[in-house]
């Protein structure tokens, strides 16, 4: 099918309207793609993220300095269209800039000086968009990939201790007590992440952390994961009366191992693939809706995705429902018979 076009005769029903009575449909934007696919937006969503315009380095980049532009205008855009927000995100290993773990004379900064810019980080955002960000990202990406660990190595964890978790989702519920709150991570539905994403948020919640949700990056492929894992997964953290959220969804052409470079535009067969995989996920999260509640991609058609160059570079990708033109793919048709099936 590649890029083909629809009939223009077949009624293209809402993506957001389709799915409304089960969960939102999000995107994940930037301020480009707030003008690119504006239309595909306002037609199709009824949630929006920031990609990177909420991430530290960009709202706070020098101490007390901050710059809220374009998350403004993300939030803006919102509004304008009956968009919900999530926010995303606050503490991350990674986009933070380096000030932050400093002392004034360019050496390690104390625990107590990383936990009051912490605090008066997650003041500042999420103070200033209470009311209009439902729900946050409280902290991203802190579970270990492999070994016994359950955190990774981070600065955070380093300065700070175990407990800088605890300490944003408490400082989160302060700057916005309504505000719905999530742990965030990838390879959410891998058996050994899953158990350490687990016993995270189980002490969490034993130590009577504000905690709401987990959110499921859903960063897959053709291949990987399988259902069954990640059927396990929403059940275990749903078995926590957890909220979850499907935060960062895209669905690679390619295995991670896969490193061509040679296509220009995808395969017949990988189209299938992909289809078939887009409708056996929605599947899964209308039988789970009761505890899903939210669903986002990362990004919204495939003229643009972080996966261009990533992990492989000089290749393109084309992960999501729409082609590069906006226009459905067969992978949206399948989503949209999803909700019937």
């Amino acid at each position: 099918m590649g890029d083909q076009t629809v009939d223009q005769k077949v009624a293209i029903p809402k993506l957001h309207e389709v799915y409304r009575e089960l969960f939102h449909i999000g995107a994940a934007v930037n301020p480009m793609s707030l003008i690119t696919q504006k239309d595909l937006l306002s037609q199709h969503f009824n949630s929006v993220t920031a990609e990177n315009e909420m991430k530290f380095e960009r709202v706070q980049p020098e101490e007390g300095r901050y710059t809220f532009e374009a998350a403004d205008q993300l939030v803006a855009f919102a509004m304008e269209n009956n968009m919900a927000v999530r926010g995303h995100t606050l503490v991350w290993h990674n986009q933070t800039p380096d000030w932050v773990f400093e002392n004034h004379s360019g050496g390690r900064a104390d625990r107590e000086t990383l936990l009051t810019r912490m605090k008066s980080h997650i003041d500042e955002v999420v103070g200033r968009y209470k009311g209009s960000i439902y729900a946050w990202d409280v902290v991203n990406e802190a579970v270990s990939d492999s070994g016994e660990q359950i955190l990774r190595k981070s600065k955070w964890l380093d300065m700070i201790g175990e407990d800088f978790i605890a300490k944003a989702f408490e400082y989160a519920h302060e700057a916005d007590p309504n505000a719905l709150l999530f742990y965030n991570d990838y390879n959410e539905s891998v058996p050994e992440k899953r158990e350490k994403i687990y016993a995270l948020v189980k002490s969490l919640i034993e130590q009577g952390v504000p905690i709401h949700g987990v959110g499921l990056q859903a960063h897959w492929n053709l291949l990987h994961p399988s259902l069954d894992h990640i059927r396990e997964a929403i059940e275990r953290y749903a078995s926590l009366g957890m909220k979850l959220h499907i935060t960062e969804m895209d669905v690679s052409l390619f295995a991670h191992e896969d490193k061509r470079t040679d296509l220009t535009s995808p395969t017949e067969e990988m189209l299938e693939l992909q289809a078939e995989r887009y409708a056996g996920f929605f599947r899964l999260f209308k039988e789970y809706s009761d505890h899903i509640t939210s669903v986002t991609f990362w990004g919204a058609a495939d003229d643009y995705t972080w996966l261009d160059h990533f992990p492989v570079r000089n290749r393109k990708n084309w992960p999501f429902l729409f082609d590069t033109q906006h226009k459905p793919k067969a992978s949206y048709w399948d989503v949209i018979d999803a909700v019937e099936s």
